[in-house]
């Protein structure tokens, strides 16, 4: 029987004051892009009275939100795919190597960790120059996977290490070569943590600006949501409930996406624990 205390209901107290710090300001951010200025300032926590529309078409219209959530969805799928098809088999290989080469490799991606991203700046902004993708998308999918592969890889790793030999014995007496072990034993144990690395990678690229910022450029045509966010500022510098707008637009996507992936999550977790 769980024992039940002071230490206990204050652990609790304090979870749920978390929770309601991380609320109010979602809940302050959703009713102001329903009002407008009047209602904001005087009653800033007051729920909205009905479904008025015109902010977010504001919004849509003076920071083109339209095709910059296109291709912010183009540059976020597109990385996360690239993503895993680089990190899927070099996690793999490193869960199977044996001996200090496989431990030095690991180790390499690791230090991906010490580098920050603005020393990167530079060197990554001459290297678009010079294959003729500045200003575009694509280097823009290419180069967020280089940022997310040390994280990826190392997950996926450990992953795949927890992995019994048994079952790679037994496919491998089978005649299964290493394409086969990946696909059909590694992959589907893994994709507890596969979910995880989905997630991770998708809140970190929709939520790239810096390097979004610097490769995309001003040009509406390539630039992404994040860009163009800022751009609302400007034009509606007063207008409070049209930028609280344009926020909650960019965020649905990925509260949406969260939720899906979190579902896929928990019952890949479940049915792993009820195989073991």
């Amino acid at each position: 029987m769980r024992r039940s205390g002071p230490l206990m209901y204050l652990a609790h107290a304090a979870v749920w004051l978390y929770v309601l710090l991380l609320l109010v300001p979602v809940y302050y951010l959703l009713v102001s892009a329903f009002k407008d200025n009047v209602g904001i300032l005087s009653a800033p926590f007051s729920p909205f009275t009905g479904l008025e529309l015109g902010n977010f078409a504001k919004a849509m219209e003076h920071a083109t939100l339209g095709p910059a959530l296109l291709n912010q969805g183009y540059v976020t799928v597109a990385a996360n795919l690239l993503t895993l098809a680089l990190a899927v088999p070099a996690a793999f290989a490193l869960a199977r190597a044996r001996g200090r080469i496989g431990v030095l490799v690991e180790r390499v991606f690791a230090l991906g960790f010490l580098v920050p991203g603005f020393a990167a700046l530079v060197p990554t902004v001459m290297l678009s120059i010079m294959l003729g993708l500045f200003h575009t998308r694509e280097f823009l999918i290419v180069f967020l996977p280089a940022s997310a592969m040390p994280l990826s890889v190392i997950l996926l790793t450990q992953a795949m290490r927890a992995i019994p030999r048994d079952l790679e014995e037994s496919a491998v007496l089978d005649g299964a070569g290493s394409w086969h072990l990946l696909r059909s034993v590694y992959f589907p144990l893994s994709i507890p943590t596969l979910t995880v690395v989905l997630i991770l990678n998708f809140l970190s690229f929709w939520n790239e600006y810096f390097f979004a910022l610097v490769i995309t450029g001003p040009d509406t045509a390539v630039r992404t949501a994040q860009v163009a966010l800022p751009t609302l500022s400007l034009a509606n510098a007063s207008q409070y409930g049209v930028l609280a707008a344009g926020i909650v637009i960019t965020l649905v996507p990925v509260y949406v996406l969260y939720v899906f992936f979190a579902d896929k999550m928990e019952r890949a977790v479940l049915a792993g624990a009820l195989k073991g």
